[in-house]
């Protein structure tokens, strides 16, 4: 009983100081335990959160995470969708930085959302942001998804894309899961291939960002456009 006690007064602890020191107040084990007990509130979840940090590298590294990576490290159903309910709604928040007002204007808060959703992805993802004459975002689309270190890019099925919603420019993302945000020179034949095409049809290639786990890579800011 006296063990019980003890663990219920952990969690008023942990809530007391969420709740009065805001989101910096806890640690990344203690978020994610807490956390956790909403899911599994009879079980001492700080050895499980630790745990989690450990094997994924990280606390944003673990919420990013698939379902199926996070069953497989132990969690249960509804434990693993309690992580991705809090992903998701990160990632809401983060997007709404973003969303009706110019993308150019508020490139950090891009930045932020795109590092959110795809630093920490295990395989590569392809994004194309299609923005109107105002630079305003249209459409976010998942233009293909690929393997640990590809992803198919085909520039007619970026530019039709862009026709189609009626884009007069566009921004291309990916992401690394190596976490090396560095091009390769795949990369840049790729983006100099989507941006002269464009060209010609008067869809400007605003940027191509590549996400990684140890940063991100601006090929306008690389000179490669």
């Amino acid at each position: 009983m006296a063990g019980a006690e003890d663990h219920h007064g952990h969690r008023a602890r942990l809530r007391a100081r969420l709740v009065e020191g805001g989101p910096d107040a806890l640690l990344d084990h203690e978020l994610l335990e807490y956390l956790l007990t909403l899911a599994i509130p009879r079980r001492d979840t700080k050895p499980l959160a630790k745990e989690l940090l450990r094997r994924f590298g990280g606390y944003a590294a673990v919420v990013g995470a698939n379902h199926a990576e996070l069953t497989q490290a132990g969690l249960s159903d509804g434990a693993a969708a309690a992580l991705k309910i809090a992903e998701a709604s990160a990632l809401r928040m983060l997007k709404a930085g973003v969303v009706n007002r110019p993308v150019l204007a508020s490139w950090s808060s891009l930045i932020d959302y795109l590092t959110a959703d795809m630093a920490h992805r295990p395989i590569e993802r392809v994004r194309l942001l299609l923005l109107n004459a105002k630079n305003m975002l249209i459409r976010d689309d998942l233009l293909a998804e690929g393997s640990v270190d590809q992803a198919p890019v085909y520039t007619r099925e970026v530019i039709k894309r862009a026709i189609d919603h009626h884009a007069s420019a566009i921004i291309l993302v990916h992401n690394h899961p190596s976490g090396d945000p560095r091009p390769s020179r795949e990369d840049i034949q790729t983006t100099r291939a989507i941006a002269e095409a464009g060209k010609l049809l008067g869809i400007a290639l605003h940027d191509h960002v590549i996400i990684g786990s140890s940063g991100h890579a601006s090929f306008r800011t690389l000179g490669l456009l």
